[in-house]
């Protein structure tokens, strides 16, 4: 059998060849259908007489329907970045790669995206910022990236955005504190981690909840301790509350003559907040309660977040009642999707799985979630289709109030710009001698109490 392939027919399956080779980003997944012409044998049956017939075979030229297989579907390529080397949180970068990794075989496993799969190139940073320049370039120019998520290290964030802004392409990111990230109010940049201020200024909210009126922060006398008490202090003056601060030094081990002096002033305060690190902390808070300044009927003790350390116990053991700052949920706000994430972390890694890496693992849904919702990879379609986000994951329901159609009105802060709102940083309440911090009460934010409380008295259980 012979066979005659019009030009056109193998011009068609040259070009179908030629898109792949190029790697055009907008290939599809499609079968072209196209006719041949061909010339094959075939029985044919003809009249001899009247009355009889007779089948002969003979070559005769047909037209028929064939198949040519398109290219298969060209994958969709989203940028990560992280810190994988030093002089970066290398812990930290090697966490968000697994969730962001674990979140991708996730979703093309289901379909992909617009029947595409999504390919992640995940980079490291190593906590530089120049880093964050050139990979964030690279991603976009070299790799095709239509849009990056990620990023530990705020400093590295700062300079990333700037690239996304000026290529105009979506970053979503999952673990930069800094106010500025999306203060910026580019239309490219959203965030799904926390602030700065909303973590600083999470304890006065709650304090201010209770109706405090008075509190004494015990500060060290150091580049991170006098700034953030000077920002609780202020914090503190806009909402009404009056406070003094009492300075020590790290390292100290005796601070009964600076408690002595608290416990004997005019007012005894209805807080005491520890912004002492380290151990110090521990010598701090331990010694409080060794007097009997805090944590009392008429004074909660607010400890450092170090609090939450299993060490707390060894060395404060009269600490219980003591409040204190964690960033992220805890076991009992977990939801279904929440749980899958943190067992697939904890047989990874053997340990719960941190809210920047929940955090990351969401951005890559975010990010696909966008893409299927507007149909293409251009970028003003991705963003607003990232504005409109709607979905419950990993952290808890995520939706934007502000961004271009609903620009931040002059009550809200700057940052408020393309930020989730709801990232958890939550008081935690000890209310049994060496509980674990995952059993602990969260006593606020509202929306995250374990206990229906907002502040468990001291003595009592809840």
């Amino acid at each position: 059998m012979s066979k005659r392939i019009p030009l056109f027919v193998i011009l068609l399956v040259v070009l179908s060849l030629t898109l792949v080779a190029c790697g055009g980003q907008q290939v599809v997944e499609v079968t072209r259908v196209v006719t041949e012409t061909q010339t094959e044998q075939v029985e044919v049956t003809r009249v001899v007489t009247e009355t009889q017939t007779e089948t002969i075979t003979e070559e005769v030229e047909v037209t028929r329907v064939v198949e040519v297989e398109a290219a298969a579907a060209e994958p969709i390529i989203i940028g990560a970045t992280g810190p994988l080397s030093a002089p970066g949180s290398v812990g930290g970068g090697i966490a968000m790669q697994f969730t962001a990794e674990l979140a991708v075989d996730e979703i093309n496993a289901a379909g992909g995206v617009m029947g595409r799969p999504i390919e992640l190139i995940f980079v490291d940073t190593q906590g530089l910022p120049e880093r964050g320049t050139a990979v964030a370039e690279r991603l976009i120019e070299e790799n095709g990236a239509v849009g990056i998520i990620g990023e530990y290290h705020s400093a590295v964030g700062l300079t990333m955005k700037e690239v996304c802004h000026e290529r105009h392409i979506p970053c979503i990111f999952s673990e930069t504190w800094n106010d500025d990230i999306t203060a910026s109010g580019y239309d490219e940049v959203f965030r799904l981690a926390v602030t700065s201020t909303l973590v600083a200024s999470q304890q006065i909210n709650w304090l201010e909840a209770l109706g405090f009126e008075y509190v004494v922060i015990i500060a060290e006398n150091t580049d991170y301790g006098v700034p953030a008490s000077q920002a609780q202090v202020d914090f503190m003056t806009e909402r009404g509350i009056d406070s003094d601060v009492f300075f020590v030094e790290l390292g100290t081990e005796d601070f009964l003559p600076v408690l002595t002096r608290i416990q004997e002033g005019e007012r005894t305060p209805d807080a005491i907040m520890v912004l002492v690190t380290g151990e110090t902390s521990y010598n701090v808070e331990q010694q409080m309660a060794e007097i009997g300044l805090a944590p009392t009927e008429e004074t909660v003790c607010v400890a450092n977040q170090v609090a939450i350390n299993a060490e707390y116990w060894d060395n404060v053991p009269d600490g219980n009642y003591c409040a204190y700052l964690r960033v992220g949920l805890t076991p009992n706000n977990y939801n279904d999707i929440t749980k899958s994430v943190d067992d697939a972390y904890r047989t990874q890694f053997d340990r719960p799985a941190p809210s920047f890496a929940l955090a990351t693992y969401d951005s890559v849904y975010v990010m696909a979630n966008a893409i299927e919702a507007a149909g293409s990879t251009d970028p003003d379609a991705i963003i607003a289709a990232i504005e409109a986000t709607d979905v419950t994951l990993a952290q808890g329901h995520y939706y934007f109030p502000y961004g271009m159609n609903n620009p931040v009105p002059d009550d809200q802060p700057a940052w408020m710009w393309h930020q989730w709102p709801d990232a958890a940083v939550v008081i935690q309440q000890y209310f049994e001698v060496g509980q674990d911090p995952d059993n602990a009460a969260v006593v606020f934010p509202p929306a995250f109490q374990t206990h229906g409380t907002a502040l468990i008295p001291y003595g009592e259980t809840p």
